[in-house]
């Protein structure tokens, strides 16, 4: 079933939203409207991508009318030197959002997953367009399944719920809200604050064993540098700081 858009339109006048029956990906279409003078709060949301945006120019899986594909402009006082900041705001809202509207537990790894079960059920990016950041949020909600050669295991909401199917509308009104509450926590509070909530919600962000994707290395994780960016104590005592690429659980 398509996503009541007045609903949301009306759960939320604050956004100006922009719906997509198909479009090739919402990231696109709001970098586009950035150029277009389009301000923060301006939301891109779609049924349907052709060639959805994952992380490290992945793509992401976006069948029709079972996920949420989104993304948000907005305007934080960050330099592309902390841009992982971002994420950690998009992780949180998006972790929050789900557990309001599912009452399901979420757990985050770094940079850009959120895990229920151990399994990828939504994933986020965070792009510079001139001035605005362009964030994009996908969820897999109502999917039945999910390829299965994905680098990550994935699974939907409702794979997770013994096929309890969900509203995308609340969990999107959800999202919306919890967006706003984390980016007035950076506004307010500090860098600092979305450092701590991140680490209290992720069960990767210390004492974890993991791989470095990019380099293979092994290690503890040891927490979150000041831009956020993720640091593992090494197996030779070094500290190295995960710039690009992710982590993996070392079993």
């Amino acid at each position: 079933m398509p996503l009541d858009i007045d609903r949301i339109r009306a759960a939320r006048p604050q956004n100006l939203i922009h719906y997509f029956p198909s479009t090739s990906s919402t990231m696109i279409e709001a970098a586009r409207l950035v150029a277009a003078g389009a301000g923060p709060g301006t939301v891109v949301l779609a049924e349907e991508q052709t060639a959805g945006m994952g992380r490290l120019g992945r793509s992401w899986h976006s069948p029709p009318e079972c996920g949420i594909y989104c993304s948000v402009i907005l305007r934080l006082s960050l330099s592309p030197t902390n841009l992982p900041i971002a994420m950690l705001v998009l992780a949180l809202a998006t972790a929050e959002a789900i557990q309001n509207a599912t009452h399901l537990a979420c757990d985050l790894r770094w940079p850009n997953d959120v895990l229920v079960h151990e399994k990828k059920v939504a994933g986020i990016l965070a792009q510079f367009v001139d001035a605005s950041i362009v964030a994009g949020i996908g969820v897999n909600v109502n999917q039945t399944w999910l390829p299965e050669n994905l680098r990550t295991p994935a699974s939907s909401l409702r794979m997770e719920s013994n096929g309890r199917i969900y509203s995308r509308e609340e969990i999107i009104i959800f999202l919306l809200s919890a967006l706003d509450s984390f980016c007035d926590m950076l506004t307010n509070e500090g860098s600092e604050s979305i450092l701590r909530a991140f680490l209290a919600a992720s069960s990767y962000a210390l004492n974890r064993r993991v791989m470095i994707e990019e380099s293979g290395r092994k290690g503890i994780t040891a927490g979150l540098d000041q831009n956020g960016f993720l640091l593992v104590r090494l197996d030779d005592g070094r500290i190295e700081r995960v710039a690009t690429g992710g982590i993996r659980p070392d079993h």
